[in-house]
């Protein structure tokens, strides 16, 4: 399993001191914290992308991803989401391509609708065609990585006349795609057609609806021909904050929850991380909740915490990603190993994607397509 950190990048008052940091100190804190998370031995840093205030997440992220990349050597750096319903798939295409060649392959990206309504008609977008536009969006840019012309006709951009996006990928084996959700079931579709992976950002959910949901995508992976349902990759977000006694962890962090713009005025601590996968406490806790996700959503292949958001000062942020370098994911680590059961998917890497493709394994774009689809009616 890989172990990592994402971040949304806002930009959120200090409950404690007050004090705001300006966007240039929570962009460079968040490149301190990318690097942090390579230093500890953490696997992945995912970057979320935004264009409206308060946050400064990248509006196009593989420029931060290109930034991070030249400072690290082996972290493989995802994003938390790219929007596919507001970013043009032919420039998804090139760009995440292009940082593709400068990283050696470590990227990948989470494709995700956002959840900004206001973003929609900044960028011409209806948000009531959130769910069309995702859909025929990531079939372009399915096309678009793996034809070297594209020919194309849809309801929401201009056709494509013999059209070749450049860079091509890397070894000509294109980003992995991991399709990001919390509540739409027509994502989880969408991933299973196409045997990509489903990410699902069960930060705010409870157990049963996350397991619902990463069932539907198993089921329908197996459905579409990519194998078995245990066969398909999935991964979970979470959120955690640590101190050696759980109380002081309660204290400390109880101000920032409190005060968070996506907690703030709803569910008490207490009921949140009683529902959520959320934990506050010890590392030793962490270690228990964490593993007790795979009692509803299975063996998965990535596991990314929410550690900097909510105002905590970067020097506290800093000191979380090192316990959970040093004291969380070793753990982990060995206790996934132990309990995987044999044939348990590997983590995607460009590695793996390229083995795959040399061995002649890759899975079929869209499943067998042998006959129509029972639910869609579509081939």
């Amino acid at each position: 399993m890989q172990f990592g950190i994402f971040s949304i990048g806002d930009v959120t008052p200090d409950p404690i001191t007050g004090r705001v940091p300006s966007e240039h100190q929570r962009i460079k804190s968040t490149v301190a914290i990318a690097q942090k998370a390579e230093q500890v031995g953490l696997d992945v840093f995912a970057i979320g992308q935004h264009h409206n205030p308060p946050f400064v997440a990248p509006a196009n992220p593989p420029i931060f991803m290109a930034h991070i990349a030249a400072q690290t050597e082996r972290l493989l750096l995802s994003t938390a989401t790219t929007l596919i319903t507001t970013t043009d798939p032919v420039r998804i295409a090139e760009d995440y391509a292009y940082v593709q060649h400068l990283s050696d392959g470590r990227i990948d990206l989470t494709l995700g609708r956002g959840n900004t309504g206001p973003v929609y008609p900044w960028f011409g977008k209806d948000i009531r065609a959130g769910i069309p536009l995702a859909v025929e969006n990531y079939a372009l840019l399915h096309r678009l990585w793996r034809e070297e012309e594209v020919e194309w006709q849809g309801r929401f951009r201009t056709p494509l006349d013999h059209f070749t996006a450049t860079p091509r990928p890397l070894d000509a084996v294109p980003p992995f795609v991991w399709h990001g959700s919390i509540r739409s079931p027509e994502i989880a579709e969408q991933a299973a057609y196409y045997g990509d992976g489903f990410f699902h950002n069960n930060i705010f959910w409870n157990k049963e609806h996350t397991g619902r949901m990463v069932d539907l995508y198993r089921e329908r992976f197996a459905h579409y021909g990519h194998g078995s349902p245990e066969q398909a990759t999935v991964g979970l977000g979470g959120q955690v904050f640590m101190r050696p006694n759980s109380q002081d962890a309660v204290r400390e962090f109880r101000p920032y929850f409190d005060r968070a713009p996506v907690y703030g005025g709803g569910p008490s601590l207490e009921e949140f991380t009683e529902m959520t996968p959320l934990t506050v406490g010890t590392p030793e806790q962490v270690i228990e909740k964490t593993l007790s996700f795979r009692e509803y959503a299975g063996d998965y292949q990535r596991q990314l915490f929410l550690i900097d958001h909510a105002g905590l000062p970067l020097d506290t942020v800093l000191e979380q990603i090192e316990i959970l370098g040093e004291e969380v994911v070793p753990v982990l680590r060995k206790e996934v190993a132990a309990r995987a059961p044999e044939g348990t998917p590997e983590a995607p890497t460009h590695e793996l994607l390229r083995a795959r493709r040399d061995a002649g394994r890759d899975p079929v774009p869209g499943g067998t397509q042998a006959a129509a689809d029972d639910v869609t009616t579509r081939r």
